[in-house]
């Protein structure tokens, strides 16, 4: 059974704890296993970079999902759902579950209101998935309370790094494969 988290729904990291992760990326709390280099305070590696990246954001995502009392894998469907109306099948892709998950999980947000079913025009057995009104709302309100946060974040950068690091995001996404997900 695939580790869930608080909310009930999957957790496909199966990680307990989003912002430090698996003590393999090292645990700041042991001596002798941190990920930054000696003396350094910084990641040995970009692999080592990107994974204490991703930890902070899902820590910060986390922490804006709880003042919205969604689940952070709910908080992941709201933003996949703000401008598109993907199939269920397209959505389990996108957040790396099964079909039976992406199930459960659409349908406790639709039971708060959150999105609602539609059948596809061009497929009349398929489903389509879109934010109600409400569930609108509380992503925009979401997503701002995000915004303010990555800007509390990089607050440290001067504009030009702000722009470097934008683009070097932008360009290690639109490499990454479709959905975002690597092949296993």
């Amino acid at each position: 059974m695939a580790p869930t988290d608080p909310a009930g729904d999957p957790d496909p990291a199966g990680d307990p704890d989003p912002v430090r992760g698996p003590d393999a990326v090292g645990d700041p709390g042991r001596a002798g296993d941190s990920a930054s280099a000696p003396g350094s305070g910084e990641p040995r590696t970009t692999a080592d970079a990107l994974v204490q990246l991703s930890f902070l954001v899902q820590g910060v995502l986390a922490g804006v999902a709880a003042e919205y009392d969604v689940s952070l894998i709910q908080m992941r469907l709201l933003g996949i759902l703000r401008d598109r109306r993907p199939g269920m099948l397209e959505l389990a892709r996108h957040l790396g579950l099964d079909k039976s998950s992406m199930t459960g999980l659409v349908s406790r947000a639709e039971k708060r209101g959150l999105l609602r079913r539609e059948r596809s025009p061009h497929d009349g057995r398929g489903v389509l998935v879109a934010l109600t009104p409400e569930g609108r709302d509380l992503t925009a309100r979401a997503s701002a309370a995000l915004d303010a946060e990555a800007a509390a974040l990089t607050a440290g950068l001067d504009p030009a790094e702000g722009e470097i690091l934008r683009t070097l995001a932008a360009k290690v996404l639109a490499a990454a494969p479709a959905g975002g997900l690597l092949p296993t």
